[in-house]
């Protein structure tokens, strides 16, 4: 086994109120800068909607991520061959338009105008040309627009429902949606940096955190095609590709990333896990339907001694091995099996996890009662106002029982707590709830715990990040030779 370190993150849906508070820490403190005007390193999305950059999801048309050749898996938008005849071409970039052309404001013009009779107003204009702009999208054009035919119905996740299915979704007593927020997964498999010709993009060693060297990168932008989920961005001002850092600096200081501190809803969680390196292929090989599954297997238990022991000698130190014991995303993602990946198919393997949202139900009033028919207390999955095909697709590569089964253990938590406040926890159906959600009363309040009272503390588990162990290694010649990082081994001709 080759175990590797990686700081991983655990959005729960549940509890984000959509509020960008995240989006603005994270604008303030790394992309105030000319040439990162339209960068949203964190972004909010509605869903059902198409996101930010229009329809990002979309691999038809944007070839972004690995698809799956025989047994092997090779980059959707490049190879040798196809990188060579398109270095000076990217035909699957997404365009300024895909995004937004930001803007400002002539505010001078509400100083400076002459005295008249109207009012003066202030015009907008591009950020990027200076010229007056028509504005026509932004970053977070589409927000709250849930049932919107413009936005919403162009949703790619929306494809497996029926023309049925997808008429009543936006039948107006039945409009709903839930809010996505995104960063950079720091994938173990990521596309990003397979498909860098320059090299500029590595995978730190030491936490997994995926960068870019700007004195190496040459502004190929393969990168931004390769990425399935558009987390990489090409500054126009400098010629550079950026993204989403971790705020790496402050996990180093023992911070938690600014999104995450500053994130309202407390919707955040962070923690290390620990994986196996040489297994990072043959997973990411397998087929669509048993890729989630495999990916909880790649990581592994650090409670286990044989784990402990070969982590150790992979040169992971001992006071990591105990935060990844303490890892809050360890228990949603390994433990308690709530947590998904997003877009799994795409197959990079993404360190980000989303607990899915308990939407309401379209139930009906009969005889003056709401009906939730509660002689069965898991049908409702069946009458949920989004339906399971959607969060398949978008968590689960379409393996509904999957996805099925996360939200028993979720519905089944929130009837163990209700039981308990009523002093039913004897009750049959309660019984019969858990024991088909397959959660123990334990893991019930643990869960509750960890998603209702947690302390910072509980929510971010930062391992200490050693680099003075990291840079010794980086500056010993011999370490240079067959390594592409701390405990990285020459990545083979694939390019994983």
């Amino acid at each position: 086994m080759d175990i590797r370190a990686q700081v991983s993150m655990m959005f729960h849906l549940d509890k984000c109120i959509g509020c960008h508070t995240c989006s603005i820490a994270c604008k303030n403190v790394w992309t105030d800068r000319q040439g990162t005007e339209y960068m949203w390193w964190n972004n909010v999305e509605t869903k059902p909607g198409t996101g930010y950059p229009t329809q990002w999801e979309d691999q038809e048309q944007y070839k972004g991520g690995w698809k799956k050749e025989g047994d092997d898996i090779e980059l959707r938008a490049t190879n040798k061959v196809k990188g060579l005849a398109n270095i000076f071409h990217q035909p699957y970039l997404p365009s300024i338009d895909d995004y937004y052309e930001p803007w400002t404001y002539k505010y001078g013009d509400l100083i400076d105008a002459p005295a008249g009779d109207d009012q003066p107003t202030a015009r907008p204009v591009s950020l990027i040309t200076g010229e007056d702009i028509d504005i026509q999208a932004g970053p977070n054009w589409d927000d709250d627009l849930g049932g919107s035919p413009i936005y919403a119905a162009n949703d790619p996740n929306l494809d497996p429902l029926s023309p049925e299915e997808r008429e009543t979704l936006f039948e107006i007593e039945r409009l709903v949606f839930f809010y996505l927020p995104r960063i950079c997964n720091h994938c173990a498999n990521p596309s990003c940096v397979a498909s860098c010709p320059s090299g500029a993009l590595y995978k730190r060693g030491e936490d997994g955190i995926v960068l870019v060297n700007q004195n190496v990168c040459r502004g190929w932008r393969y990168c931004v095609s390769a990425c399935p989920y558009k987390k990489v961005y090409y500054n126009w001002k400098t010629g550079k590709s950026e993204k989403c850092i971790l705020c790496y600096p402050r996990l180093e200081t023992g911070q938690a990333p600014a999104c995450f501190h500053s994130c309202v809803g407390r919707i955040r969680y962070l923690g290390v896990v620990l994986y196996d390196g040489d297994r990072i292929h043959e997973i990411a090989s397998v087929d669509e339907s048993e890729l989630v599954a495999k990916q909880r297997e790649l990581i592994l238990n650090p409670f286990d001694p044989e784990v402990i022991s070969q982590a150790q000698r992979c040169g992971v130190h001992a006071s990591v091995i105990e935060a990844a014991q303490k890892s809050p995303v360890y228990k949603f993602v390994k433990e308690w099996e709530l947590a998904l990946p997003l877009h799994p198919e795409f197959r990079t393997l993404p360190m980000l996890f989303y607990v899915p949202p308990l939407l309401p139900i379209a139930g009906k009033v009969e005889n003056g009662t709401y009906d939730i028919n509660s002689e069965d207390f898991f049908s409702s999955l069946e009458r949920a106002r989004i339906p399971m095909q959607y969060m398949a697709k978008l968590f689960s590569a379409g393996n509904i029982n999957l996805i099925e089964q996360t939200y028993r253990k979720l519905m089944a938590v929130r009837l163990y707590k209700r039981a308990e406040e009523m002093h039913h926890l004897d009750h049959p159906e309660v019984k019969a709830a858990l024991n088909e959600a397959v959660v123990t009363p334990e893991q019930c309040e643990a869960i509750y715990r960890l998603t209702s009272l947690p302390t910072m503390q509980d929510r971010f588990v930062i391992p200490p990040m050693h680099r003075e162990y990291a840079i010794a290694l980086m500056e010993d010649p011999a370490m240079h030779k067959g390594s592409a990082g701390i405990g990285f081994r020459t990545p083979p001709e694939r390019g994983l």
